[in-house]
């Protein structure tokens, strides 16, 4: 790709110290940040109208679930994996989580998220459609071996050639991390060599904890320990550990987090959808630990549109602590941005508006009748803004979508791809 020059000029950015004035972006990199007075670039975007933050980070997604979207609803977790969507992931190849994945790809274009974290199957086939949609994300195989030897040997194998196959690919937009599914459903061996890898090659871990009370209490049958308790036990817990969900913690689990550095990802609709109960975000937030947001796969949201998760989050603590003042919306900006650069350690290269950092951009355009009137800007993008208000992405540099029109992607081919391909999963399921 030439090198191209980028300014956006002219706009609101109310995360930044510089709230209002524009931007320059050289390659895939942020050169400048401040007031207005240059007019000369390659491509010169007029931000007038429109605010500027960082691209949205998803820090829990399934991609390729999208082809389940609206398959099971109103189930407790336990049915509506074991009955529904187990079943059909049964029959699932590389194509349909490519097309999938490439359905969630337009859709999170669509909607203001540049970067993702994603644990599921055929990931060379999600990096595939990563790659051709211009996104940033870690992705790993979730590797589940239910204390068999002769799975745990394949899911590694697996684990193994997606890290030689895509690990810092697309321009170093797309890393692998480890993907244990959960204490519940991997062995101790499973789990002690997802931490002997990780630290090994330098990877993220990944992995569901705490989702559900009974899985809590499973835990507490078969191990005597609570399951952060038990991953501490196995040394599993570390800065480099990012457990999705993290409902059901013990006030001795929030300290163990706290102290270990684990990151968390909090996916509110999912957990209100399955009924999984809600997690302690403001006590844990208040303690310094890292929480970001994630939607969880399309099968249980159903969608992947972080503003409704960013409503979602705040509206929900405050409504469980009777209180009005819990979680405010810059804090949940953040969770949506930075925090989820840090869960996923790129906090250096994305999560703010900087000079020396990736071009990692949205433009959300204001001038609609929920959004006015205009001034307060953090209220809005958090409690009034929809993920079809985003007007511009910019992901490393490069422009995926401008002035709602996606660039990388047609449209109209991904959604008959994905059509298709889940038709052909349900008549095989």
């Amino acid at each position: 790709m030439e090198t191209q020059n980028i300014l956006i000029k002219n706009v609101t950015i109310p995360l930044s110290s510089t709230r209002k004035g524009s931007v320059l972006i050289e390659d895939d990199l942020i050169v400048d940040v401040g007031p207005d007075g240059r007019d000369q670039a390659d491509v010169v975007i007029d931000g007038a109208g429109k605010v500027l933050i960082p691209g949205l980070v998803n820090t829990h997604t399934h991609l390729s679930m999208s082809l389940l979207r609206g398959m099971a609803d109103d189930l407790p977790l336990n049915t509506w994996l074991e009955d529904y969507i187990w079943p059909a992931e049964a029959h699932l190849d590389g194509e349909h989580c490519y097309a999938g994945a490439l359905l969630a790809a337009l859709e999170m274009i669509r909607t203001g998220t540049t970067c993702c974290n994603d644990m599921y199957f055929f990931m060379d086939d999600v990096a595939r459609a990563l790659d051709e949609a211009g996104l940033r994300g870690v992705i790993c195989h979730g590797m589940i071996d239910n204390g068999d030897e002769e799975k745990r040997k394949k899911e590694i194998r697996e684990t193994e050639r997606i890290i030689e196959k895509c690990h810092n690919t697309s321009q170093g937009r797309v890393k692998v991390a480890l993907g244990p599914h959960a204490p519940y459903t991997c062995s101790e061996e499973l789990l002690r060599w997802s931490r002997d890898k990780a630290d090994e090659e330098g990877l993220q871990i990944h992995m569901h904890v705490s989702e559900t009370e009974g899985e809590v209490q499973n835990m507490l049958e078969s191990t005597q320990k609570r399951p952060f308790e038990y991953l501490d036990s196995l040394g599993i817990l570390g800065p480099d550990l990012l457990a999705a969900h993290a409902v059901w913690l013990s006030d001795d689990e929030i300290n163990l987090v706290r102290d270990q550095g684990v990151k968390l990802s909090h996916n509110p609709i999912s957990n209100m959808k399955l009924a999984s109960g809600i997690s302690p975000v403001t006590e844990m937030i208040d303690k310094g630990i890292c929480v970001s947001l994630g939607t969880d796969g399309a099968a249980s949201n159903n969608n992947l549109d972080l503003f409704q998760e960013m409503k979602t989050s705040t509206l929900l603590q405050k409504v469980n602590r009777m209180d009005p003042t819990a979680l405010p919306t810059r804090k949940v900006l953040e969770m949506a941005t930075i925090d989820g650069a840090w869960a996923l350690g790129w906090e250096d290269e994305i999560g703010t508006i900087q000079v020396g950092k990736k071009a990692d951009l949205i433009l959300v355009d204001m001038k609609a009748p929920h959004l006015t009137p205009s001034g307060n800007y953090l209220s809005h993008l958090v409690y009034s803004a929809e993920g079809s208000d985003v007007d511009t992405v910019i992901c490393n540099g490069q422009i995926l979508m401008q002035e709602k029109e996606v660039l990388v992607l047609d449209t109209v081919e991904v959604m008959d791809l994905a059509q298709e391909a889940a038709q052909d999963l349900l008549q095989k399921s």
